[in-house]
């Protein structure tokens, strides 16, 4: 039955996004399948995966992970293809244009625009006429440097005039937006999870012998887990450089790299002894509860799901000084488990600091469960989310007219 307290029922919500995969499209689908329940008409423009190829999945036994079409479907969404590349480039007057068809055609009470390139295109074609959330899931500027990152914040302080909100997921983020001169109507929400689909095991055993890819590794070989899309942002390359100080002091330790992305293979060639890539899994929950440690080395971040998904079953995690991280873990840990970005030394130290020493480790471990389960519940971000649109639906727009011009 809709949820009528949400406030959703009856409304049409259009969610654009151009990330098919990972984090951000893990959000759309959370999102929509809230709304759905609440009574809400939902519909996800995004570009076709098929166009330009599917995440690979070298281990046939590890299918590759659903894409956001097939995900936010399945929620209740109807789907709509939106043909859109990740970076700016010689299309984007294309994908205006596209964008402008799409929501004329699906005729929205409310758009929701997920990181840069949505909030790029879609703000330009719909330039305010629209009530209109954007939510970076980090910041462009962060990704790039030189006349490149300036002209991404020149375009944020701009196109902020076509936001009603800006929908930070931390803190951290909404600060970094404010430093370089963004006078936006802020909102944050934390990231959320599913906290009945992660959560943790009583038989980390099973687990890890029903995993294939970990046959030769025994029951009792420390295990740590990087959760994330290969690519610069994930710091992958950072964590390799870190591991052989690991496995100095514990040659039996193994680390997992889970996930597929731009980087495979030059992060293969240049694996060190103890790193399996394990490609892309449609399920990453075994992987966490396999754990004995969560990595993520990442170079930005607004913030990263993966920690969050980690801690919520119950495993310690080791993070980098990006925007979320100190906001998602315990403040012990974030004390301990946080390090600087690409410090392979710092990464190293901290592992092996809980891989050694299992009262630690287990008391971060128990600290992370009740963090996700008291500050990032998936449904209490998707309510969190449901008040914003509420206000943001409340806000006199007397100027604005419906119709888009073509």
């Amino acid at each position: 039955m809709p949820q009528q307290q949400d406030g959703l029922a009856g409304l049409t919500v259009l969610h654009m996004a151009q990330p098919v995969d990972g984090g951000v499209a893990r959000v759309v689908a959370d999102l929509v399948r809230a709304q759905v329940r609440a009574g809400a008409r939902v519909v996800v423009g995004c570009p076709d995966p098929g166009a330009r190829g599917r995440t690979r999945a070298p281990d046939p036994q590890m299918p590759a992970p659903d894409m956001l079409p097939e995900a936010a479907e399945r929620a209740g969404a109807r789907i709509v293809h939106w043909p859109a590349g990740r970076a700016p480039g010689p299309a984007l007057p294309r994908e205006v244009a596209a964008a402008a068809r799409l929501v004329r055609a699906v005729g929205p009470d409310l758009l929701h625009l997920h990181s840069a390139k949505a909030g790029l295109a879609v703000r330009l074609a719909v330039r305010g006429r629209v009530p209109t959330v954007f939510q970076p899931h980090a910041w462009s500027f962060d990704a790039v440097g030189g006349a490149t990152a300036a002209a991404a914040r020149a375009w944020e302080r701009y196109a902020a005039r076509w936001a009603d909100r800006v929908l930070c997921v931390s803190d951290a983020e909404c600060r970094a937006g404010r430093r370089v001169g963004l006078r936006a109507r802020w909102a944050v929400v934390r990231n959320g999870v599913d906290l009945a689909r992660f959560r943790p095991t009583a038989d980390r055993d099973a687990v890890r012998a029903a995993l294939p890819a970990l046959s030769d590794a025994g029951p009792d070989a420390p295990l740590v887990v990087c959760v994330g899309r290969l690519c610069p942002q994930k710091g992958q390359d950072v964590l390799l450089r870190a591991w052989p100080a690991v496995t100095a002091a514990l040659p039996a330790a193994r680390l997992v790299l889970v996930g597929d992305g731009p980087d495979h293979r030059r992060l293969l060639l240049g694996a060190p002894p103890g790193v399996l890539l394990a490609g892309a899994a449609r399920d990453t929950v075994p992987w966490y509860q396999a754990a004995d440690v969560v990595v993520l080395p990442s170079r930005w971040e607004g913030m990263a799901l993966a920690p969050l998904e980690a801690m919520a079953c119950g495993r310690a995690v080791v993070a980098t000084d990006v925007s979320g991280a100190r906001e998602g873990l315990h403040p012990v840990d974030a004390a301990d488990c946080v390090v600087p970005v690409e410090d392979a030394a710092a990464l190293s130290a901290a592992l092996l600091r809980l891989l050694t020493d299992r009262p630690v480790r287990t008391a971060a471990s128990l600290r992370a469960l009740a963090q996700a389960r008291d500050r990032h519940d998936g449904a209490r971000a998707a309510a969190d989310v449901a008040a914003v649109y509420r206000e943001v639906l409340a806000l006199p727009h007397p100027a604005r007219a419906r119709r888009l011009p073509r």
